[in-house]
């Protein structure tokens, strides 16, 4: 191990100790109702995170109605007969908070950050549109432009956001993970009032939501508050179990290639459809992590140290695991080359790279680097209030639990070099992924046919 890394270990490790004995005490409580909350303390500042998780996402729509759960999102901001209009963002405003409010393929959130004073009311209000939601054709037709702008915003004038909804499309062959979050435009045009009724009325219930409360306050005035406001909500009936088609056994690599004259970069990119951490088998998540942060998590990973700074053939290189979802991963890899270079060529580079992690695996120094940063990434986010709550809202809108969730440095901890090279050998298997390829013009050696 470097010097370098040894100083930086110990810091890790002293401030993980510190962290460690330091943590706050998270609480965790259901109300009779069926509503999970998650209480977690940190008494730095007089400011409160509040945050909803809604069990349902792009990945619940019914077939044909793609982009529904963001479309419901934008109109949950619509008022209820209690709290017409926009007066609880005024509220939010007038406290000096802020909100905003997410969409990803398994869960739906809204969330805002005031002053702890204003907790409680803020509770009262998300606990009134929970159910009480008022919607009229004269806001629902509206707020459908809205949501074809974001879209064509976002995506339509976006190659790069274009060729991502397109290797997601041929990675998934049976499971709505392949639909696209914001919907195909096709599809959004077609939504409509009753549309997000029917969807509102099913899935936005209490025994199908989690409250996640980060900040300046109690765990029993919380307890308390939230049997006030969300405790009076009643149930819609039973939670809906989310059963959703599976994958069929993947045996032919599919590439994607996206040519588009506004790409001034071009890039090559590979994902793999792996285990998410809930689906995954014990430590395998975790491996695989690891196995990301070594090939692709900074300039001092193989993929970048290898194309950028020894072979000088790409201007980044870099990988990633993205598993916090219900059902499935995605495990990437991409690099962009300098100019001159042939993509094919940059691929094979890759491929090299690869091919060296599955016949002879990781070093001791990557294993130890690679979880050292890893861990102390952890530690860092214990600084920030909101990525505490979205990273305990998120796990436990994916099928995790709180426990899962603060033993995951520990888990870290316990990988293994062969663990590594175990889950690299499983699902960095050519026949389970997408290459995508964009480029401002498809030339004849861009074509890969």
């Amino acid at each position: 191990m470097s010097k370098l890394l040894i100083v930086v270990a110990a810091l890790v490790g002293a401030a993980g100790t510190a962290w460690a004995a330091e943590r706050p005490e998270v609480t965790d409580f259901t109300l009779p109702n069926g509503l999970e909350v998650v209480v977690v303390p940190d008494h730095r500042a007089p400011v409160v995170t509040h945050m909803i998780w809604y069990k349902v996402g792009a990945a619940d729509e019914t077939p044909g109605k793609s982009g529904l759960a963001h479309f419901l999102e934008h109109l949950m901001f619509k008022g209820t007969a209690k709290n017409p209009g926009s007066a609880f963002s005024r509220q939010v405003a007038e406290s000096g908070g802020q909100e905003n409010a997410f969409t990803t393929n398994d869960y739906t959130g809204f969330f805002q950050r005031v002053p702890r004073q204003h907790l409680k009311e803020i509770m009262a209000f998300e606990a009134d549109r929970m159910t009480g939601l008022v919607l009229t054709d004269d806001v629902v037709r509206p707020e459908l432009n809205v949501v074809l702008e974001e879209q064509n915003m976002r995506v339509a004038n976006n190659p790069g956001a274009r060729l991502s909804e397109q290797i997601d499309a041929a990675l998934y062959l049976n499971h709505p993970y392949g639909r696209p979050v914001i919907g195909w435009r096709q599809e959004i045009e077609q939504l409509d009032r009753e549309d997000a009724l029917a969807f509102y009325r099913r899935f936005y219930s209490p025994n199908n939501a989690i409250v996640v409360v980060a900040g300046d306050v109690a765990p029993d005035a919380v307890k308390a508050a939230a049997e006030d406001t969300y405790g009076k909500v009643a149930d819609r009936g039973p939670a809906n179990a989310r059963h959703r088609p599976l994958e069929p056994v993947q045996d032919a690599p599919r590439t994607v290639t996206l040519a588009d004259p506004r790409v001034q970069q071009p890039s090559v990119s590979r994902h793999y459809l792996v285990p998410s951490e809930t689906s995954a088998k014990p430590g395998e998540s975790e491996a695989l992590d690891v196995l990301a942060h070594v090939l692709g998590g900074g300039e001092g990973s193989r993929l970048y140290r290898t194309l950028v700074v020894d072979q000088g053939i790409a201007l980044q290189a870099g990988a990633y695991y993205s598993g916090t979802a219900l059902d499935y991963g995605a495990f990437g890899v991409y690099a962009a080359p300098k100019p001159g270079v042939k993509l094919h060529d940059l691929e094979n580079g890759i491929d090299a790279i690869l091919t060296g992690v599955l016949d002879h695996g990781v070093t001791a120094d990557e294993l130890d680097r690679a979880k050292t940063r890893l861990i102390a990434d952890t530690v860092y986010a214990e600084d920030n209030q909101m990525t505490l709550a979205r990273w305990y809202g998120a796990a436990l809108a994916t099928g995790q639990t709180v426990d899962m969730v603060r033993s995951w440095p520990d888990r870290i901890r316990a990988v293994t070099a062969d663990a590594v090279q175990e889950a690299a050998r499983a699902w960095l298997n050519r026949r389970h992924s997408v290459t995508g390829y964009l480029v401002p013009s498809l030339q004849p050696e861009e074509s890969h046919s």
